[in-house]
Formats: C-alpha cells, structure tokens, sequence
C-alpha cells in the first residue's frame, strides 16, 4: 500500500511539473500568469489595508478634490485626475480588488453549481438529464449579459447582486462541460467496478468521477474569469453594479464617457486595466489548456 501511494505522489508530481513546464515554455501563458500573480497581490494588499485602516494607495480613491479636477497625467498624478479631482491611478488599482473578487466569487458560484448539475445529469441520466440540461438550454437561449441585467432588475443594485447574476448566466456552460465528461468516464473499467463493488452514487461521483474531470473545468475557471470581469465591467457602465463613491473600472468609464475629447486619459487607464486584465486570463486560459491536454503539449 505504501509503495502504491508513493507511485501516486511521483505520479502527481511528474504531472505538475510536466504542466509547470508546459506553461513556462509557453511565454504568452507565462506572461498571463505573471499579470494574474500581480493583479492578485495588487488586489490583495489594497483590501487588507483597507480592512486595517492604513493608506497604502497615493490618495484616498474615493475622496473629491474639485480644485483638482481634470489634472493631466503627470508626475504627482500618473493617471491625471478625473472630473472630481480624484486621483484616477489609485482609482484604478482600488478597482482591481473589485473586480478580481466579483469575477472569482461569480465563475466559484457557477462552477460547483454547474459542475454539480451536470454531474448528476450526465450519470443518472433519463428525465433528470433532459430535465436539468433542458434548463440549461433555456438560459443559454439568452444573451448572458441581458440575462445579468435582468436578474440585476429584479434583484437590486450591489456588488453581491452582480456576483449572484453573474454566476447564475454562467452555470449552463460549467454544466455542458461535466455532463461530457460524466458520460465519457463513467463508461471506465474502474467505475464499472466501483458499482460492483456496492459504492453508492454519489461516491462514485464525487469520488471517483469528478476528481478525474477536473481538467478542462479548471481551464473553463480560468477563462471564465475573463468573461465575469468583462461582465461586471458593462454592469457597472450601465450603472447597475458597484455604486458610487467605491472605484469599479466600468462605472469609472461610465462616468467619464462625457469627457473622451477633452479628458481622454480618464478613460483610457480603465479600459486599459479592463482590457489587460481579460487578455491576461485569457492567455493563461489557452496555455493551462495546452498544459493539461497531452495531445497539445509542446515538445
């Protein structure tokens, strides 16, 4: 038994550093990862200190200086100011903890919701499946961000409302993708025998079945996050996500849509921080993916 388990931990470990060294002879995946590890601990620093009191950005992100307003880009304002003198670089970086913890908090919702539907659907099968995938199918039929904006109608305006309506337009693709991999594994040997063996459904599900489908639900994850970001981003231009004073990059663009020919700059740093955010996950999306397919492995 003992020498089985060490098989199992080299096993684990030849595979992960088989991945790490996929990834790192991807640079484009390498570069994604490097932004994430930054996005991450930008957004991380900026929330403890926010939880301790203690100012670490330039200026407080949500204070008005009108004597200030519309600075351009310069050396005691990086980004310029916007049009109540609030200092848009602390602005920006405040707004990366919003929107890294929406698009985490909506794509886990969904995933282990999804992950779990499908699961169920693609084992058990017959009415529950058609039952279960035909929901599925009546909410991909509508765009996922009208169907956000009409949960956000209905639920109310706030940050957890735009976490909830994210991560329910989101739950049919997590849930397509573990009823396929469902119905391919538990056509296995070792899953035939584990019913033998008297193993109870939900066991053999989550003990046997989801562990080994991880794969491309975890790739899903990463550019799911993208999308949720994006998501948040067009909830709050329109008004509907993070309310003011608190610095969320769609609402900062929102805001400044009015001043694109004679302040550009307060919306350029936004939609920079939006786009490379979303080109970030994206990029390590495709090199996770290539990581764990071995067919698409570098060699």
């Amino acid at each position: 038994m003992t020498e089985l388990t060490k098989e199992l931990k080299q096993s684990r470990s030849s595979r992960f550093s088989d991945m790490w060294t996929s990834i790192y002879s991807n640079k484009a995946a390498l570069t994604g990862l490097v932004i994430i590890a930054l996005l991450v601990v930008c957004a991380i620093t900026v929330a403890i200190c926010d939880a301790l009191g203690i100012q670490i950005l330039p200026y407080d992100p949500n204070l008005a200086d009108m004597d200030n307003a519309f600075v351009a880009p310069c050396a005691e304002h990086w980004f310029g100011t916007d049009q109540l003198g609030r200092d848009i670089f602390s602005r920006v970086i405040d707004g990366t903890k919003i929107s890294l913890s929406v698009g985490v908090a909506a794509v886990s919702f969904s995933l282990i919701l999804g992950t779990i539907l499908g699961a169920l659907g693609g084992f058990y099968g017959g009415k529950l499946d058609n039952i279960i995938m035909r929901f599925m199918d009546v909410i991909l039929s509508v765009p996922s961000i009208l169907l956000a904006i009409a949960f956000m109608a209905a639920l109310g305006r706030g940050l957890d409302k735009a976490v909830l309506a994210i991560g329910i337009v989101s739950i049919p693709e997590y849930a397509r993708i573990a009823r396929s991999c469902v119905m391919a594994v538990k056509a296995n040997d070792y899953i035939q025998a584990a019913i033998v063996s008297g193993d109870s459904n939900l066991r053999i599900i989550f003990r046997h079945i989801l562990p080994n489908i991880t794969s491309p639900i975890v790739v899903r994850a990463t550019l799911g996050i993208s999308i949720a970001v994006l998501d948040t981003a067009a909830l709050g231009f329109l008004g509907l996500g993070v309310q003011p004073p608190y610095a969320e990059w769609g609402d900062m663009l929102a805001r400044s849509r009015g001043f694109i020919f004679s302040a550009p700059y307060t919306l350029l740093f936004p939609g920079l921080a939006i786009t490379i955010t979303v080109l970030a996950f994206n990029l390590f999306g495709d090199g996770l993916r290539d990581a764990l397919d071995p067919r698409s492995r570098r060699r």
